[in-house]
């Protein structure tokens, strides 16, 4: 049963999905993600927090102050899933 909460959350905000999707390819940097978005690192801290919070994204180094490395979780994956069925893809 798919979260409907959780889809909402992603849809309704272009940039959560479009960082969701980048993870999905490969393992990034806050840094990496702003270039390749063209968005303040602020905002790009503000939803790497609330998809870590969601637990949608791993932090692959949370000690570290700079450079932290993210990849999506399971749970993202499946998410991301769903939504990708919901849209027609896959």
């Amino acid at each position: 049963m798919p979260d409907w909460e959780l889809i909402s959350f992603i849809k309704a905000s272009e940039i959560r999905l479009s960082i969701l999707e980048s993870l999905n390819e490969r393992v990034k940097t806050p840094t990496e993600l702003k270039l390749e978005f063209k968005v303040p690192i602020s905002r790009v801290s503000t939803i790497l927090k609330e998809l870590s919070e969601k637990e949608l994204i791993d932090n692959l180094t949370p000690d570290r102050r700079k450079s932290k490395m993210f990849s999506l979780s399971k749970k993202g994956k499946q998410l991301l899933l769903e939504i990708h069925k919901m849209s027609g893809g896959e």
